[in-house]
Order: C-alpha cells, then sequence, then structure tokens
C-alpha cells in the first residue's frame, strides 16, 4: 500500500499536467464547432477535395461531420494520440526509472514481493489514468453541451471519449513490458514517442489500404468511430483482440519481473 501511494504521488504532476492539457485541446477545438456547424456546405466543399483515405485517417467523415459527434471525431484522433504518449510514459517508467535512478536494490530489499511491487507500480499508474479520463470526459461532455446546435447522444459521446481510456490500457500493458524486457532504458519520452508513433503511423496506412486486416496492426485502430456513432458500440474483434494484447503482455511482464537478474548499485 505504501508503494502504491507513493507512485501516486509521484505522478501527481505528471497527472495533473497530462489532465489540463488535454482538456485545454479539446476545448480549444470543440470551441470553433459552431462556426463550422454555420458554414457547412463551404466546408463541405472543401474537403471532399482531399481523397476518401486521407479523410478517414484524420477523422474526417462528411455525412456526419458537421454534428457536434461527427466533429468531435477529428480532435479525438490527436487527444488520443497524446493520451497514448501518457499512457506508454507511465508503462515504460514503471520499472525502469528504478534502474535508471539505482533505487532497484533498496526496494527489492524490502520486505514485499516483486509481485507486490510490479501490482502497486500498475495500480498507480492505472489509477493516473483513471484520473485523467473522468476529467477529460467531464470537460469534454460540458464543452460540448455548450457549443451544440442540435441534440446528440451523450451516450456516443461518452463512448467514443472511452476509446482512448481503451487505447491507453493497451499502450500502459505495451509499455509494461518494455520496461521489465529492456535492461535499461536511458530515455522513457524516446521509447514512447516512438513506439506511439509508430503505431500511429502504421494506423494511418491502415486506413489509406483500406484493409480492415491491418487494422490489427494499430490499436488506434482498434476503435472505429464512423462504427461507433453508428452502432452505438464497439466493435467486439478488436475489444477482443485490445484485451489479450493487455492480459497477455501484463502476464508477461510479472513473469519476466519475477525472474529478472536487478543489478545492485
Amino acid at each position: 500500500m505504501n508503494i502504491f501511494l507513493h507512485e501516486l504521488k509521484a505522478y501527481r504532476k505528471s497527472t495533473f499536467i497530462w489532465s489540463f492539457s488535454l482538456v485545454l485541446i479539446i476545448v480549444l477545438f470543440l470551441s470553433f464547432y459552431p462556426s463550422f456547424a454555420k458554414d457547412a456546405e463551404g466546408f463541405k466543399k472543401i474537403m471532399e477535395g482531399y481523397p476518401e483515405a486521407i479523410r478517414n485517417a484524420l477523422g474526417f467523415s462528411l455525412g456526419n461531420f458537421f454534428t457536434i459527434v461527427g466533429f468531435y471525431c477529428f480532435p479525438l484522433s490527436f487527444i488520443t494520440l497524446c493520451g497514448a504518449i501518457q499512457a506508454m510514459n507511465l508503462g515504460t517508467s514503471i520499472i525502469s526509472k528504478e534502474v535508471r535512478e539505482k533505487t532497484a536494490d533498496f526496494l527489492l530489499t524490502k520486505p514485499v514481493t516483486r509481485t507486490t511491487v510490479l501490482t502497486s507500480k500498475l495500480l498507480a499508474a492505472f489509477s493516473s489514468i483513471v484520473i485523467t479520463n473522468i476529467v477529460y470526459i467531464a470537460a469534454a461532455s460540458i464543452m460540448a453541451f455548450q457549443v451544440k446546435t442540435d441534440d446528440f447522444s451523450l451516450n456516443v459521446f461518452v463512448m467514443l471519449s472511452l476509446s482512448m481510456f481503451f487505447i491507453q490500457l493497451i499502450f500502459l500493458a505495451l509499455g509494461i513490458i518494455i520496461s521489465v524486457i529492456v535492461q535499461e532504458i536511458k530515455s522513457v519520452l524516446t521509447v514512447s514517442l516512438a513506439t506511439v508513433f509508430a503505431f500511429y503511423f502504421i494506423g494511418m496506412l491502415a486506413d489509406t489500404s483500406g484493409e480492415d486486416v491491418k487494422r490489427y496492426f494499430s490499436p488506434f485502430k482498434y476503435f472505429d468511430t464512423a462504427y461507433i456513432i453508428k452502432h452505438s458500440g464497439f466493435e467486439a474483434s478488436f475489444l477482443i483482440a485490445g484485451a489479450g494484447i493487455i492480459i497477455f503482455a501484463i502476464a508477461a511482464s510479472y513473469v519476466i519481473y519475477a525472474k529478472k537478474d536487478i543489478h545492485a548499485v
């Protein structure tokens, strides 16, 4: 419990900064919506000039872009990218920071098992993500009600927002397994950015190819906004794939960390 509270306190500043930044971004984007809605036809003609693959990659859907929910899908793609970086940072630093800061031997001499250490750190990182999402979804929902021009489904709006949370869980799990596999990570941010942007561009390529099977290679494409709006739900096959990645990565992390040699100072 002490480890959990210590880690949560350590993430306090980071959690505040990420939460504030995401709220600032979505408030800024949604504040533009009334202008888009007033000149819908003009903007529609402009967007028709872009190839469909490019529109899909950027979250544009001409069918519903000028509704508040459809417009929300555009900034959500960038919000999700930022959220993935936050989660990847948390996951990658869970174990690596102890090695990097040369505190691993001190921590592991405490009367706690490695399983307890990893569980406490994982729960702290998970709590940080949950707090960020609660703050973000609350702010985004309030802002949507302020700028809406027509009624919209709050349920669909929240489901779209939750797609970021699920993607964050996947990247948190990926970050954790990288943290326990790699002996020493000198720069968490470098690893996080490289991993997240690699998957992001893979997702964009999957959109341009139009092949659904390629979506499985990028967590960013597990939650299709057009599908969520149309069906008010998530695609089961991609939910299963995401859950499988999370379970496998975390389970493997426990096994590897339990047997891993930790170098003393």
